[in-house]
């Protein structure tokens, strides 16, 4: 169903802001998210895991776009991991907000 979220808890007592966040591939988080998450077949082997591919984390960060997805688009960039040349990779309105991100950090 879209719109809902499932997560892993550390134990009683514990946040949802500390847990693992469980996004189903190819669907909505949230009904009025630009693009559904994506699918499984964008990731990488790791060495007992995959690992979403880093276009398919930067498209769900710019969807998701809350504080914390820009705070972690900022990092990548500070890091030189993404830059202006990802927008001609985006979709328009994913563009503008990297683009709006890059001009405007803060």
């Amino acid at each position: 169903m879209p719109g809902t979220l499932d997560a892993f808890l550390d134990g009683p007592g514990t946040s949802v802001r500390d847990a693992l966040h469980i996004v189903p591939a190819g669907e909505k988080v949230r009904p009025d998210n630009l693009l559904p998450a994506p699918d499984v077949t964008e990731s990488e082997a790791a060495d007992q895991f995959q690992l979403a591919s880093l276009d398919a984390v930067v498209r769900m960060k710019l969807v998701g776009f809350r504080d914390k997805d820009r705070t972690h688009l900022r990092d990548l960039l500070e890091l030189g991991l993404i830059d202006e040349s990802w927008c001609q990779r985006l979709p328009p309105a994913l563009a503008e907000r990297l683009r709006q991100l890059i001009l405007n950090p803060e």
